[in-house]
Order: structure tokens, then sequence, then C-alpha cells
């Protein structure tokens, strides 16, 4: 299966996800890509939308390869991958340079992605949590992993597009999960893509203008 773009693999996620509408759900996306997939599945299951913010730590030589991840928060939960920080060579120290350099990037895209917008309210609630597809599912992990430790009632991850592997990994970590395509042959994400266009700071911000981050209050 092969998405047009986003927008599309939303609509098509949201379809999968149509049952959860009565139970009055929150969602969470990944930016960037993943907020016009979650902006679909928000408004179909006419849901409160939020972000989680997390970011992959690069190793310094090969900032594509994931040694870890952080998540935004006010203890900020930091999740690492000692075999890759071993292989790399990557010191203690060079290892909280890049953590501290991804936490300034978080610090930023809060500042310009929520300012003062008020957040979800997650405990006792059930979260859904979307993002354009996962590769190695390192930065998904630690967001799953900070999201629980905030007492959700029921914890949901639903994305496009994931190697088996990973998906048999984050079943571990979620109450449950929902992947339109698992392909042997993966790639990279945005192979299954038509249109994998970067989402701007300023799409981001006009999604979210689109969506209220909590539920009225005459809804339990």
């Amino acid at each position: 299966m092969d998405f047009q773009d986003r927008s599309d693999a939303g609509h098509r996620l949201a379809k999968a996800l149509s049952s959860y509408k009565h139970r009055h759900p929150v969602v969470l996306a990944l930016p960037r890509g993943g907020v016009p997939v979650a902006a679909e599945v928000a408004a179909a299951l006419d849901a409160p939308l939020d972000l989680i913010l997390v970011r992959k730590i690069g190793v310094p030589t090969q900032p594509e390869l994931a040694m870890g991840a952080v998540v935004d928060g006010t203890a900020p939960i930091v999740v690492r991958n000692e075999e890759v920080i071993e292989l790399s060579g990557t010191t203690a120290d060079e290892f909280d340079a890049a953590c501290a350099r991804e936490l300034e990037e978080i610090e930023r895209r809060r500042q310009l992605y929520l300012g003062d917008r008020p957040r979800a309210e997650i405990a006792g609630q059930v979260v859904i949590v979307i993002d354009d597809g996962i590769a190695t599912g390192a930065t998904t992990r630690a967001a799953l992993q900070a999201i629980r430790n905030r007492k959700p009632r029921e914890l949901v991850l639903a994305v496009p597009v994931a190697p088996p592997d990973t998906i048999t990994q984050m079943r571990r970590e979620v109450d449950a999960l929902i992947c339109l395509e698992t392909p042997e042959l993966f790639g990279a994400i945005g192979y299954f893509y038509r249109d994998f266009r970067q989402v701007s700071d300023q799409e981001v911000v006009a999604i979210l203008k689109r969506f209220p981050a909590k539920r009225p209050t005459s809804i339990p």
C-alpha cells in the first residue's frame, strides 16, 4: 500500500481507529511528520490534539544513527541504546552534549508550536499516539515510556507503516497497536509515500490552531 501523502495516511488510519470514537480519546502527535497524520485522526474521532515532543539523539559522527532519544517533560526522559553507544565509541560527555542539544531543540519547538496553549490531560484517558511511520523505534519508544509515566487509562500506538520487527518491539510498550502496513523490505518511511515532503513549523502551528488540546468539561 502506498500513501498519497500524510493526510491520506491519516484518513486511512482514522478508519482503522473508528471504534475508539465513543471512548473519547486524546490524540498525541510526534512532530513534525506525525502532525498531519494525527490531524485526520483527531478530526474523525472528534478528539483533542496535542504534541509529544521527542528528539532522537544521534551518534556524533553519524547523526542519522540513533544512540538514544529524549522526551520533553518536567524531568526529561532519556532512553539510551547502549549497543549503539558502545559500537560507535561515543563517550559519556559526547552523549550528554548531544542530549543537551536535542533538549534545546525541544524547547525551541515547545515555544514555537505550543506557546501558552493548554496541554492535553493524559492521566486516566485513552491516549492514541501517532506518527507518520516508524523505522528503528528509538524516538517512539521514548515517547511511549514518557506517556506511560503520566498514567493514561489505555495507551494506543497507531502508525501507517513500520517494519515487522519494530512492531513486535513496540507491542510491549502499549495496550493496543494499529499499523496499516508492515513490509518485510522496509528501507525508509518515505518509500511508502508518493509525497513525503518535509512538514514545516508553520504547518504544525496551523494544524494545532484547528484543534483544542482539551475536551470540553461536559464530556466525561
